[in-house]
C-alpha cells in the first residue's frame, strides 16, 4: 500500500504542477499576473486550491478523489482548452525540477519516518524557485549572447515598433515596403517581449540582413527600455497610445511613458511618434498623424492621402479597414528617408494583410471577415463600420474587448447592436457586460468555442457577411 501511496502522491504533484506551469506560460511566467491578474479564478480554485485542501484533510479518502474526480476533470479541462501548455525546454526543466523534488521529499520521509503524510506545497515551491533561478542565469546569459551578435553586425540598421494596438500591423506593412529595396528581416508573429526578441536574434537572425524590424510590448513600466537597451535601435516608431492593458499600468500616463522609453536608444538617428503621445517634434522627432485626409474604406480596399511637405499625396491599398490609414502612414513616414514616395506607393498598393486581421474570405456565398487578432476599441469599431456598408444580413462572433475598461466595452456593445443582426457572444469576462447593452440583436452564447462551427451552420446562411471581431483563449 506504501508503493500506492508514494506513486500516487507524485502522480497528484505533476498534476497541480501541469497547472501551476500552465498558469505561468500563460502569463509570460510573471508569478505576479497569475495571481493578481488572472481571468479565470474558478481554475486556480478547482484545480490548485481544493485538490491541495481536499489532500491534507480527507486522508484516505483523498486517493478516490483524486481518480475518480480530479483526474476525470482535468482530462475535460485540458481537452476544452484552446492555448494548451506548450513543452518548451523551460516547462521539460520545470517538471524535471518538480519530480526530483518530490521524489527526493518522499524517499526522505519514508526513511526517517517523520513525515504523517508526504507534503505537495514544498515540492512545488522549491520546483518554481529553482526554475526561475534556473532560467533566470539562463536569460542572462542568452541575453549577452544577443547583444554581441547585434554589435558583430556594424551594418545592420534597426528599426523598433510600439504602440498601444497596431504594432504587429505596423510592423508587418513597414517590412512589405522596405524590402522592396533592402534585405529586411523581422520578428515573427507577435513576437514582442525581451525574452521573445533575444531567441529571434541568437536563433533566426540572418548575419547579412540590412535592416531588423523589432516589434516591442509591455506590461510593466520597464518592458520597452529593457528591450532598448538590448537592440540600441537607430529607428523608432511609437504608434497610437491607448487604454490597452489598462488594467496593468493603471493610468494613460503610465502607458504614454513606458511607450516613450523606446526612445532611449543612445544611437537613435530619428523617432516617428503618434500625436496621441502628446510631445513636440525637434530634430530627431517626427509626430505624425495629423497628416491624414480623405480616408475611404469599403470592403474592396482602402484609399486615403496625407499631407507631405505641402503636397497631397494620395494612397490606395488593398487592405480593408479605415484604422489600417495611420498604420500605412506610420511606415510611409518611415520609409521616406529610404525610399521614393513612388516607391513608397507601389509597395503599398501591394500590400497583403496580416493573418486574422480583417481577412477577407468567400466561402459558401457567405463573407467572412477573419479580425479575430484585433482586440483594441479603435481597430473593432473601425471593422464594424466597414461591415455596415454589407447591404445582406451581419453576424459577429466576437468576447469584446479584454484587459480594457468597462466603458470601452460599453461602447463596443452599442455599436455592435447598431449595425449586426446575429451577435454570438464568447469568453466569460464581458459576457454580462455586453448582454445588458446588446438589446435589438439576436443574441446567441457560447460557452465552448468548439459549438461556432455548429452554431454558424444552424443560424447563417448565403449572403450573410459573418464578423470574426477579436479571439481570447479559453483562459482569458
Amino acid at each position: 500500500m506504501d508503493i500506492f501511496y508514494f506513486v500516487s502522491h507524485v502522480l497528484f504533484v505533476l498534476i497541480v504542477g501541469y497547472y501551476t506551469i500552465s498558469s505561468l506560460q500563460w502569463y509570460s511566467y510573471k508569478l505576479d499576473r497569475v495571481v493578481l491578474h488572472f481571468n479565470r479564478y474558478d481554475w486556480h480554485l478547482f484545480f490548485f486550491l481544493i485538490p491541495i485542501f481536499v489532500y491534507y484533510l480527507s486522508d484516505n479518502f483523498f486517493w478516490i478523489y483524486l481518480y475518480v474526480i480530479l483526474i476525470p476533470t482535468m482530462i475535460l479541462w485540458y481537452r476544452k482548452l484552446d492555448k494548451k501548455l506548450v513543452f518548451t525546454s523551460r516547462v521539460k526543466r520545470f517538471f524535471l525540477f518538480l519530480f526530483l523534488a518530490t521524489i527526493f521529499q518522499n524517499i526522505l520521509c519514508l526513511a526517517t519516518s517523520a513525515c504523517v503524510i508526504f507534503g505537495v506545497i514544498l515540492p512545488l515551491f522549491v520546483a518554481v524557485f529553482i526554475s526561475m533561478l534556473f532560467e533566470k542565469i539562463l536569460f542572462e546569459g542568452f541575453k549577452q549572447r544577443a547583444k554581441k551578435k547585434l554589435e558583430a553586425n556594424n551594418k545592420l540598421m534597426i528599426v523598433a515598433i510600439t504602440a498601444s494596438f497596431g504594432k504587429t500591423s505596423i510592423k508587418n506593412y513597414l517590412f512589405q515596403i522596405l524590402s522592396k529595396k533592402y534585405n529586411c528581416y523581422m520578428t515573427p508573429r507577435s513576437v514582442n517581449t525581451l525574452g521573445g526578441i533575444m531567441k529571434d536574434i541568437n536563433d533566426d537572425l540572418p548575419n547579412n540582413t540590412d535592416i531588423y524590424i523589432v516589434e516591442a510590448g509591455a506590461r510593466l513600466r520597464g518592458d520597452i527600455n529593457d528591450i532598448t537597451t538590448l537592440i540600441n535601435p537607430h529607428y523608432a516608431i511609437v504608434g497610437k497610445i491607448g487604454e490597452q492593458h489598462i488594467e496593468y499600468f493603471k493610468t494613460l500616463e503610465n502607458i504614454r511613458n513606458t511607450k516613450m522609453e523606446l526612445l532611449n536608444s543612445n544611437r537613435l538617428k530619428n523617432a516617428y511618434v503618434h500625436v496621441s503621445a502628446n510631445v513636440n517634434p525637434d530634430a530627431k522627432t517626427t509626430v505624425f498623424g495629423d497628416e491624414l485626409k480623405n480616408i475611404r474604406s469599403t470592403l474592396d480596399g482602402l484609399y486615403f492621402d496625407i499631407q507631405l511637405d505641402g503636397k497631397i499625396e494620395s494612397f490606395y491599398t488593398p487592405l480593408l479597414g479605415s484604422f489600417n490609414a495611420m498604420n500605412i502612414l506610420a511606415c510611409i513616414q518611415m520609409s521616406r528617408s529610404k525610399m521614393s514616395i513612388q516607391e513608397i506607393k507601389d509597395a503599398v498598393a501591394n500590400l497583403k494583410g496580416v493573418e486574422h486581421r480583417l481577412q477577407r474570405i468567400d466561402a459558401g456565398g457567405k463573407v467572412i471577415i477573419d479580425d479575430s487578432f484585433n482586440g483594441n476599441l479603435e481597430g473593432m469599431l473601425a471593422s464594424y463600420e466597414l461591415a455596415s456598408t454589407y447591404e445582406g444580413r451581419r453576424v459577429i462572433i466576437t468576447p469584446g474587448i479584454v484587459e480594457s475598461t468597462q466603458e470601452a466595452n460599453i461602447e463596443l456593445a452599442k455599436r455592435i447592436d447598431e449595425v449586426f443582426d446575429i451577435v454570438i457572444l464568447t469568453g466569460k469576462t464581458n459576457l454580462d457586460l455586453l448582454s445588458q447593452n446588446i438589446k435589438k440583436a439576436e443574441k446567441i452564447i457560447v460557452k465552448d468555442k468548439r459549438e461556432i462551427e455548429n452554431i454558424l451552420v444552424e443560424f447563417t446562411c448565403k449572403g450573410d457577411l459573418i464578423l470574426f471581431s477579436n479571439d481570447t483563449p479559453s483562459f482569458m
